[in-house]
């Protein structure tokens, strides 16, 4: 009775997972949808698919220097933050990963809590400081700023990952002659290659999608596309279509770095602590 069920079950499991993903992509379709329509479309009515076909939303945003330098501002202090998280957590993390020093759990503990609060909290301090400097709409203004959330979510990550290392390899390694430096790139680096796929993935991620600090810090030259996405209200009521065609637009990046680190996710959900 009991195999009968599990081969009835087997036959009908992957129904689950498979309607569970189509309900995933119903937003990414209708927003597809909507950026192929006309507002009037949009605004008239119920509709699946577009009945007028058109790539005018798309032909506002890649013309308009508003729009698409946007793009460019968000992909440019993205970038900078998660190499700038990645060379700063990497030492870090090695450090509480293979030595004990006073305070290192309560340290390791502070500099995690700097994750746990809001942006909100930050926003005026970062304003002053960096205004105090002349740093505002600047993208390494924003990119240090994500900083201070980045920075201990990969440590935290890579902490895992390295602690996962035997010591042995350092003892190993230093017995060998080798030096730190070309022990921790040549040798330790390969060795947790999957753990800095999925760190550079959540920073890149965490920083793409963060908006309060991004529009606060900036006002023209370096405004990011989600800010400039709340901007699309005219005299003629919100432009439905352009917001949409934005959207999907903002979906790429993200789309891309999965495709270059999706080996990498896949071990580092099998290992360590993500």
């Amino acid at each position: 009775m009991r195999t009968k069920v599990k081969e009835r079950w087997a036959r009908v499991g992957w129904l689950i997972p498979a309607f569970y993903i189509l309900f995933l992509m119903v937003p990414i379709y209708w927003l597809l949808a909507m950026s192929l329509k006309t507002n009037a479309e949009i605004t008239s009515g119920f509709t699946l698919w577009p009945k007028a076909l058109t790539f005018a939303n798309y032909h506002v945003i890649f013309s308009d220097p508003s729009w698409y330098s946007g793009y460019i501002n968000s992909i440019t202090y993205v970038v900078m933050n998660t190499v700038i998280s990645l060379a700063v957590a990497l030492p870090a993390a090695y450090a509480f990963s293979r030595y004990r020093f006073l305070g290192d759990k309560h340290l390791f503990f502070w500099l995690f809590t700097n994750r746990m609060a809001p942006p909100a909290i930050f926003a005026l301090p970062f304003f002053q400081l960096y205004s105090a400097f002349h740093l505002i709409d600047t993208h390494i203004a924003v990119a240090l700023a994500h900083c201070l959330f980045n920075v201990p979510l990969a440590v935290w990550i890579l902490e895992g990952f390295m602690s996962g290392v035997p010591r042995e390899i350092d003892e190993t390694a230093y017995i060998d002659g080798y030096s730190f430096p070309r022990f921790f790139f040549k040798i330790f680096t390969p060795l947790i290659a999957s753990g800095i796929g999925v760190t550079a993935f959540f920073c890149f991620m965490f920083s793409w999608v963060e908006l309060l600090l991004a529009s606060t810090l900036t006002t023209v030259n370096a405004k990011p596309i989600a800010a400039v996405m709340t901007r699309t209200v005219s005299a003629a009521g919100m432009d439905w279509g352009v917001l949409a065609a934005a959207g999907m637009l903002t979906i790429i990046p993200g789309a891309v770095v999965i495709w270059f680190v999706r080996n990498y996710i896949a071990k580092g959900f099998a290992l360590g602590r993500v």
